[in-house]
């Protein structure tokens, strides 16, 4: 009697203990926006970090515009900068920084594209902005300026640092008259 009777006591704790108790939401730690702006600038910290260690690997002297984007122009080219509107078609390596090749002109064709109208990462619009007709460039583009928390559901990952090499074949003004 006695073995039953802890037996039963038992097995009511452990079922007492298994029930399901509301949360308090409270306990939880949820960053405000003074924790998130730190997480942010660490998360891009870090990417800065690998971007320079890897510039340094390959012997590249890379340049940082201000909102991030890596750059070398390997060729001047001539004429006008591109701007806003202007189609440009150029020839491209995408790669990620570990060297696997994501995509290429020459598995795809060249890319031909309207500056600000064409769903370009953040950051090969702008790079494409400090070229000119016929020049080469290379641009590391980190995770916020690239295809950021989810990639690009293809073969670019999450959160990847991405790299174009760059090749203008050629430059139309796009008809303005679209525009108005």
């Amino acid at each position: 009697m006695f073995p039953r009777f802890i037996l039963l006591i038992l097995l009511s704790v452990a079922i007492y203990s298994c029930r399901d108790s509301p949360v308090n939401n409270s306990s939880r730690f949820r960053p405000g926006k003074d924790e998130l702006a730190d997480i942010n600038r660490y998360i891009v910290q870090k990417d800065r970090e690998r971007i320079q260690n890897y510039s340094e690997r390959k012997g590249l002297a890379m340049k940082e515009s201000p909102a991030g984007l890596w750059y070398k122009i390997e060729k001047e080219g001539n004429g006008a900068f591109f701007k806003e509107n202007d189609r440009i078609v150029f020839e491209y390596e995408c790669s990620l920084l570990d060297g696997t090749r994501c995509y290429s002109s020459k598995d795809l064709g060249p890319k031909d594209v309207v500056l600000g109208r064409s769903e370009l990462p953040a950051g090969l619009n702008e790079g494409l902005k400090l070229m000119r007709p016929g020049g080469v460039a290379i641009f590391i583009i980190p995770p916020f300026m690239a295809y950021g928390l989810i990639g690009d559901g293809k073969k670019i990952p999450p959160r990847a640092t991405v790299v174009y090499n760059i090749q203008i074949v050629s430059k139309d003004v796009y008809l303005r008259s679209f525009q108005q």
